[in-house]
């Protein structure tokens, strides 16, 4: 490791313009609606910004699923160790998809609907309305799928609880009286 590491710098290719406002509207994982407002994978756009040509992703037609590298921008800090929806303790926040990471930064896979001049139409988004999008890349399931790879401690809760027993948003507590 050099002693003195580069700093990085990334400026946003796109933004997400989703249904979700509010963190606590928005599901824990893309595939887990239970909960959501209408109990559906949620339609969501992804636009570029000024200076991505068309041509940067028009081949993404034909692909069924995109993986969507993005910034956590509302999260404030981190934390070793966080305490997943799911339940069982606390647990290394790397061992998590906790948003309050060293590196604000998500991975998100989506279904692609369509491509569209300065637009990708996506379902499936669990991303905040303005999210920015770093990167984009297909979704190769002979490269990204590996169904029977092991999911550490998430493997236990799975068995107690079932597959995607993730809860669905949270929702606002009630004021106290």
């Amino acid at each position: 490791m050099p002693d003195d590491p580069p700093g990085f710098s990334f400026v946003p290719i796109a933004y997400v313009r989703s249904p979700y406002a509010r963190r606590i509207d928005a599901p824990h994982q893309s595939t887990v609606v239970a909960g959501t407002e209408t109990g559906d994978l949620a339609p969501a756009t992804i636009a570029f910004v000024d200076g991505i040509p068309d041509a940067a992703f028009r081949d993404l037609a034909g692909f069924e699923r995109l993986w969507l590298v993005f910034v956590f921008h509302r999260s404030q800090g981190w934390k070793a160790e966080v305490r997943p929806p799911r339940g069982g303790g606390k647990r290394s926040v790397l061992a998590t998809r906790s948003p309050h990471r060293p590196n604000a930064i998500g991975l998100s896979a989506v279904e692609l609907v369509a491509v569209e001049a300065r637009a990708l139409q996506v379902r499936g988004i669990d991303l905040l309305d303005g999210t920015p999008i770093l990167d984009i890349k297909p979704y190769v399931p002979y490269a990204d799928a590996f169904p029977h790879a092991c999911a550490g401690w998430i493997d236990g809760i799975d068995a107690a609880q079932g597959r995607q027993s993730a809860p669905g948003p949270r929702r606002p507590r009630s004021p106290r009286t």
